[in-house]
């Protein structure tokens, strides 16, 4: 007898009835299984109870804003992947979601497929085997979702670790705005492309610290490249 695995358990924080309403049914269609809370204390709850695989959240959640909640989700070690809602696709504002602990935004109004390929995109399972990506002294394991220079471990959000693998799966190849978009949000992508800048900048940060050499290099009006010096 075939045996199914069970849907994905997911988290939507929302005090907009409506709002949690469509999420709700448009991932039960797909088959996930969502849990709404509609505050701080019944997100922490749900979180220990229920250990859902990713937290999709409203604007905001009482007094808190969803960049709030959601740093107050990190400074408490929680590190499942967490996707926000925004009416706002201005550059500082995706700079403020980064900032916050997210990992992704999805712009309202949404359309339900866009929303589940992102969906999708996060919940995919990480490759069964122990491939480990390298380039000068940079590597970046497939497995557990991690990178490594000069000794030191390096935690990624799911949108850095999937920016920096198509980078690492392509070295020194030039890669175009457009590709990147295609290859590494892979869904109908409602913004400007200029959302890449943003997760660039951050990438750099956190792999390339001061006194190491640049890896990740601009080519200007075209895109990017991952190469030595």
């Amino acid at each position: 007898m075939e045996s199914f695995a069970p849907p994905s358990r997911l988290l939507l924080v929302c005090t907009d009835n409506n709002l949690s309403q469509r999420l709700g049914q448009d991932l039960q269609a797909a088959g996930y299984d969502p849990v709404i809370a509609t505050s701080e204390k019944d997100c922490h709850l749900a979180c220990e109870e229920w250990q859902p695989a990713l937290i999709v959240m409203d604007r905001y959640i009482g007094r808190l804003s969803n960049l709030e909640l959601c740093q107050r989700l990190r400074e408490a070690g929680m590190s499942l992947p967490i996707v926000v809602l925004m009416e706002s696709d201005r550059l500082e504002d995706r700079i403020a979601v980064l900032e916050s602990g997210a990992d992704d935004y999805l712009l309202l109004p949404y359309t339900p497929k866009a929303f589940l390929q992102m969906i999708q995109l996060y919940l995919k399972p990480p490759v069964e085997h122990g491939e480990v990506l390298r380039f000068d002294n940079l590597s970046l394991d497939l497995l557990t979702r991690r990178a490594e220079r000069n000794g030191r471990t390096i935690d990624l959000t799911m949108k850095e670790y999937e920016l920096l693998k198509f980078l690492m799966e392509h070295p020194r190849d030039v890669l175009s705005r457009e590709q990147i978009l295609e290859n590494v949000w892979g869904y109908d992508f409602l913004g400007e492309s200029n959302v890449i800048e943003v997760y660039v900048r951050y990438l750099r940060l956190k792999i390339e610290l001061e006194g190491e050499k640049r890896l990740i290099h601009t080519v200007r009006g075209v895109g990017y490249v991952l190469r030595e010096g």
